[in-house]
């Protein structure tokens, strides 16, 4: 019997999870195990790689039992993971030398400001599409070097390996045998020349970074090497890589210029396709790879939010205002009307369009009888209006958006969901498969496996499940947006 099914492994923030897919790319069995966070000092994040990895073969054997299927029935594996995620191991043993350092760890914020104070940015943002912003891998990198005792001399010495969290699974699934990123990822470091395609030196120099550290690069579909027999119970062809965001991409089928996506996980991130064009954006989103297939680069401006999912992780950890997650929306549908209460959840600062890493997080508009209904809808709302922001900036970078294709956990939220789409005033279409991150590892593996011949056959995979229309008058939107723009200026640092 041939082999007509895909592996994806979704290593994202907040869990582990392996999904198998038919080759009808529907998915017939799911694993997942939580990811407990470190957080060793205000505005640091952490997690241990060695639990990523236990989770990660975990549920791949979960996934694989629960589908009743062995080894031999997986055409191939497909990889999609938290990017920016910053991981260095010892190439002789494979172990860290220090925890994972997580996209959303502020600690270089310092070093970050240094390089803008130096007008380096420019540079930066010319080469690699990136902003100077303690988010990406580059300082991340530059840090464990300057305070792992010892790491420095060990790094120089080659003796070390670097690689955001695909790389680092991909390096132990092969046992060692391959130290590989694809072009996504990588053009998530602040080292990658995006243009080019290869690593930059000269900003390897500037962060004072061997060259020797990082993996080779990649396109997303292509033959990674194969797992251990010992994982599965026989070899399986690693064969699919990518961001998740820029799985998500290809789950959602926004394969075409024009066409924008938008993730709700523990952040939100919102790409649109470019095409082949790297779009320079002048109002502060990114520019980055969307993929790389048969060595032809596809483009996306990108906006990133730091906080969406997480701020109804706070409700629920942080506030005990709910006992699990989905009990918000029950919750902020008790809110008085016209409450005037604006969350702004910059818990580690601003992200796109703003940058701030030194904003914080606020409840503005609060009277004698807010209660926990308006500041779980306040929650909600934030997610909104950040989707408008990025919204607004592509708008101001050329872009016609005639819709938003939309996934992630939060997305099962329908009423959020038409709450989204009356802010932002534009159509918001939900798929059939909401977790099209795992999806898109999958398509790019079964892409070059062959079970799915070419992006068309990709694209005629996406189902519409429900399109939620805009409802509210516009002069309505536009005013519950300016209060938020208002919010924002008051949290600003330096505000």
């Amino acid at each position: 019997m041939p082999a007509r099914h895909v592996l994806a492994i979704d290593q994202g923030t907040t869990s582990t999870r392996a999904i198998v897919f038919d080759a009808t790319a529907r998915p017939v069995a799911t694993a997942q195990r939580e990811l407990p966070q470190i957080y060793p000092s205000p505005g640091w994040v952490e997690h241990d790689p060695e639990e990523i990895w236990r989770a990660t073969v975990a549920v791949c054997r979960e996934a694989l039992a629960q589908a009743g299927l062995d080894a031999a029935a997986i055409a191939g594996i497909g990889i999609t993971n938290q990017r920016e995620t910053t991981i260095v191991w010892d190439r002789e043993t494979g172990k860290p030398v220090y925890n994972a350092i997580v996209w959303q760890d502020r600690r270089t914020a310092e070093r970050c400001a240094e390089l803008k104070a130096a007008e380096l940015e420019p540079e930066f943002t010319q080469r690699t599409g990136l902003v100077l912003d303690p988010y990406f891998s580059g300082t991340k990198l530059a840090w464990i070097l300057d305070n792992v005792p010892g790491a420095r001399a060990q790094a120089e010495a080659d003796k070390l390996a670097f690689g955001t969290v695909e790389s680092f699974l991909l390096w132990r699934l092969t046992g060692g045998e391959r130290h590989a990123s694809d072009a996504t990822n990588a053009s998530r470091t602040l080292l990658y020349n995006i243009r080019s395609q290869r690593w930059d030196l000269d900003l390897l120099r500037l962060l004072e970074i061997p060259h020797t550290l990082l993996p080779e690069v990649v396109d997303c579909a292509g033959d990674f090497g194969t797992t251990t027999p010992d994982l599965f119970g026989a070899p399986i062809p690693v064969l699919g890589m990518a961001g998740d965001q820029q799985a998500a991409t290809v789950g959602q089928a926004c394969l075409k210029p024009g066409m924008v996506k938008s993730t709700y996980g523990t952040g939100c991130f919102a790409l649109l396709n470019t095409g082949t064009t790297a779009v320079r954006s002048k109002h502060r989103l990114l520019t980055t790879i969307a993929y790389r297939l048969n060595g032809t680069t596809t483009y996306a401006l990108e906006g990133s939010i730091f906080v969406a999912g997480a701020a109804v992780q706070w409700l629920r950890d942080g506030l005990k205002l709910i006992a699990k997650s989905a009990d918000v929306e029950a919750l902020a549908d008790a809110a008085r009307p016209g409450h005037g209460v604006v969350m702004v959840p910059a818990f580690v600062g601003l992200g796109a369009p703003y940058w701030d890493p030194d904003a914080r997080g606020a409840l503005l508009g609060l009277t004698r009888d807010t209660g926990p209904a308006e500041i779980a809808q306040a929650a909600l709302d934030s997610v909104c209006f950040q989707t408008r922001d990025l919204v607004e900036a592509m708008k101001a970078d050329g872009a016609a958006i005639d819709a938003l294709r939309v996934d992630g956990g939060m997305v099962a939220n329908s009423p959020l969901m038409q709450r989204l789409a009356d802010t932002l005033g534009v159509p918001v279409d939900r798929p059939t498969v909401t977790e099209t991150t795992a999806l898109g590892a999958a398509l790019l593996a079964g892409l070059q496996a062959g079970l799915f011949p070419s992006l068309e056959d990709i694209a005629a995979t996406w189902q519409l499940d429900h399109a939620f229309t805009p409802r509210e008058a516009a002069a309505s939107r536009d005013q519950r947006y300016a209060g938020w723009q208002d919010a924002v200026k008051r949290v600003r640092s330096g505000a």
